[in-house]
């Protein structure tokens, strides 16, 4: 729970353009202040799966993102997981307290065969990429406060501006309105009602369940204050 910005990617092509797009991004990602940003992984198969791979590898939470969801019908509610076959992507970490920003592109098998449910169809054509960057703890006082918070939203939407420029940017959500507004003052006013929101719901949940509750906003050194 946390002000997040959602984003996904698209493009169509060979496996030569999706390297070339996401070169290009990660060019523009050395331009941008991003606190650490990893090199480009370029894996095939099996070594997709992060299911594969050891909890605490390095690569788990990237190619956990990697995965993509498929609705099996209109009539039901029931999704299943889809690896990919071929991921190129890379790691963007835009700083404390803030969760990393991984963006690549993805192609995925055009049908699987699941245990419960047979032959899927996926649908899932051409490149594609899905993720998230939630933002809201970077503006924790002990990271830096709404400095920080700043720098670390304007940064990752620096790199989909560039993205939409590229021509591979599908969607973004940003619960910080920033994207559809430009507005920093209002965004600076949006994490402070987010703060006061959480730490308000963060505070009821340890009255109910005790000081044992712990959530990212506790330990926010105002967070008294705040809520």
């Amino acid at each position: 729970m946390g002000l997040t910005i959602h984003y996904s990617l698209k493009a169509q092509g060979t496996d030569a353009r999706a390297q070339k797009l996401v070169s290009a991004l990660r060019e523009a990602a050395a331009d941008l202040p991003f606190k650490e940003l990893g090199d480009i992984v370029d894996l095939s198969g099996d070594a997709c799966d992060f299911e594969q791979r050891q909890s605490d590898d390095a690569l788990s939470w990237l190619l956990c993102q990697a995965k993509a969801s498929v609705k099996l019908s209109q009539s039901d509610d029931s999704w299943i997981s889809v690896a990919p076959t071929r991921v190129v992507c890379f790691r963007a970490w835009p700083g404390e307290g803030c969760e990393p920003s991984n963006i690549g592109l993805c192609r995925y098998p055009a049908e699987l065969v699941h245990s419960r449910f047979g032959k899927v169809r996926t649908k899932l054509s051409g490149w594609r990429w899905s993720s998230f960057c939630k933002t809201q703890y970077a503006s924790n006082p002990d990271c830096g406060g709404v400095t920080n918070f700043l720098r670390c939203h304007l940064t990752v939407i620096a790199m989909l501006d560039r993205a939409k420029e590229l021509g591979c940017l599908d969607h973004v959500s940003d619960e910080g309105k920033f994207w559809e507004n430009r507005d920093v003052p209002a965004l600076v006013r949006e994490i402070g009602s987010w703060n006061q929101m959480i730490a308000a719901f963060g505070g009821k949940l340890k009255d109910v369940l005790g000081e044992g509750v712990q959530s990212a906003i506790t330990e926010y050194p105002n967070f008294e204050q705040l809520e």
